[in-house]
């Protein structure tokens, strides 16, 4: 028996096919569930790239060198940082991951964050890598007494954001890491919206916040509503993921002023500027449209009637502009 029959004549773990050649390879599920990127995904970017280049199996099903799902998510990491996959995937594997060990996590930092923060950060890093949720969440919940919600938000989390996605776009962190690491400042920043004092009923502007179907990202949707409140708005919080139906008859039914939505950089350039613009196009047009977030094409394609704020500290400055117009309106 030579070494080639030895190796096939050994057990196929879940999800893999036999090897071919001696190199091991996963099946299309196999990838799916490795890298977060789905089958359709897959498929296309082989089609419109030429990248990945799968083998095919005794049944004709695509296998996948290990090779290649590992660049898949080095990929995958720099999509969820912003990165369009035309560029990435001309990229060669060397210059892929030079990208990802430099940890660019985005052609422009999320919310306009600063890359640096008066508090450091690196205690908040070191919880997280040591898997310590408790002791996480109680330094953050420390950091909110000390801080207050505005400075909390803006000094701190906003800055770890970006440290915590620019470890993770390196491989310095692990997706479960980064995912428990959310989870935690997520449950304290509603703990920092809760000590806000509520706004009374009729108080304007009426906030209605989500995000698009297909960004299920909701930190960022959390730190925006903390700073609407601050501003003494009145909010109401759909969550994630809401059909572009909803959020128009959740507009009318909350009486919104402005439909608030975040952005990761995770949806396609076209899924957001067409998004925007269909929904710009079933609002009344007294009702301000608001966008945020990492995506890089909210700077670079505008869409008439949609307003751009990125950074979270502009949130003031904006809820200021709106009821100068107010007032200015009832004057006339």
């Amino acid at each position: 028996m030579n070494m080639r029959d030895l190796t096939e004549s050994q057990p196929v773990a879940a999800g893999e096919t036999r090897p071919i050649d001696g190199e091991r390879l996963l099946s299309i599920a196999a990838v799916e569930r490795e890298t977060g990127l789905s089958k359709d995904t897959l498929r296309v970017w082989e089609r419109r790239y030429g990248f990945p280049t799968p083998a095919r199996d005794s049944f004709g099903e695509r296998a996948y060198p290990l090779g290649q799902v590992e660049r898949l998510r080095l990929v995958k990491r720099l999509l969820d940082a912003g990165w369009r996959p035309g560029r990435l995937l001309k990229m060669s594997p060397q210059e892929v991951e030079a990208l990802a060990d430099r940890g660019q996590a985005n052609p422009a930092h999320a919310n306009g964050s600063p890359a640096s923060s008066p508090e450091p950060l690196e205690p908040f890093l070191g919880l997280v890598r040591a898997h310590d949720a408790a002791g996480l969440h109680r330094e953050l919940g420390r950091m909110l007494s000390r801080l207050g919600a505005y400075r909390f938000v803006t000094d701190l989390v906003a800055p770890l954001n970006v440290a915590v996605g620019e470890a993770w776009v390196r491989g310095r962190l692990e997706v479960f890491e980064e995912h428990a690491y959310t989870e935690e400042v997520q449950v304290v920043m509603r703990q920092a919206i809760g000590q806000i004092p509520v706004p009374q009923s009729a108080a304007r502007p009426a906030v209605l916040l989500s995000t698009f179907p297909g960004e299920p990202h909701g930190l960022g949707l959390l730190m925006v509503e903390a700073m609407f409140r601050l501003e003494g708005c009145a909010c109401v919080s759909l969550g994630v993921q809401t059909p572009l139906l909803d959020i128009v008859r959740a507009s009318q039914a909350h009486h919104a002023d402005i439909v608030a939505l975040g952005f990761s950089g995770i949806l396609g350039a076209q899924q957001v500027l067409e998004g925007l613009g269909d929904l710009r196009a079933r609002l009344p047009e007294a009702v301000e449209l608001w966008a945020g977030g990492s995506a890089s094409v909210l700077s670079r394609r505008p869409v008439p009637g949609v307003r751009v704020v990125q950074d979270l500290r502009s949130v003031a400055g904006e809820v200021r502009r709106w009821r100068d117009a107010g007032e200015s309106d009832r004057i006339a």
